[in-house]
């Protein structure tokens, strides 16, 4: 059946789900070694564990007859639509990064992907900041995408430097008190 001809509503339906976060145009896809890792990790770990286990239950399930009342054959169509989705996301991803190893900056002052930045805003607030790529940062772990406003005010910075970031609450200045990498050979 055609895509066209799908309701809107439609289960069935193979969408892609939410659309790759947004890059700047003529921009490469940043990403460190260990978070490519994870993405390739997860990548195989669909290919080689999760899918072939869902396709042999769909199978299975299938084989028992009726699939209209089948819950077996209903959630396992479902899951692997799912993994195909992932698969298809990190297909896209993992051919469009570029990891860069931020170690090699290790001992620099200047703002470069991969560098955990202290700086202080208007407020006398002191935050820390890492700068990691769209796929792996984590807000939680005071992680931010390279592509994110105060990534962006603070790359090419160094320390001491007073740089504007525009906030939805209005312009502000932050100061840059240190700038750090990971050790060469060493593990984030």
């Amino acid at each position: 059946m055609s895509k066209a001809f799908t309701k809107e509503s439609d289960p069935d339906a193979d969408d892609d789900g939410p659309a790759l976060p947004a890059l700047p145009i003529g921009t490469k896809n940043y990403i460190t070694p260990q978070g490519y890792a994870a993405l390739r990790a997860e990548w195989f770990d669909l290919m080689d564990v999760q899918r072939p286990k869902v396709v042999e239950i769909v199978h299975w399930a299938a084989s028992n007859g009726d699939r209209s009342e089948n819950g077996d054959y209903i959630y396992g169509k479902k899951r692997l639509r799912e993994i195909d989705r992932r698969i298809r996301f990190l297909t896209q991803r993992l051919d469009i990064a570029v990891p860069s190893d931020p170690s090699i900056h290790h001992g620099g002052d200047q703002v470069f992907f991969g560098a955990t930045v202290v700086y202080v805003d208007d407020a006398n607030v002191s935050r820390t900041v890492t700068i990691m790529g769209i796929d792996e940062a984590d807000n939680a772990q005071n992680q931010v995408s390279w592509v994110s406003p105060i990534a962006r005010t603070l790359l090419k910075a160094r320390v001491g430097d007073v740089l504007r970031l525009m906030t939805p609450g209005g312009l502000q200045e932050v100061e840059v008190l240190s700038v750090t990498y990971p050790a060469p050979g060493a593990v984030t």
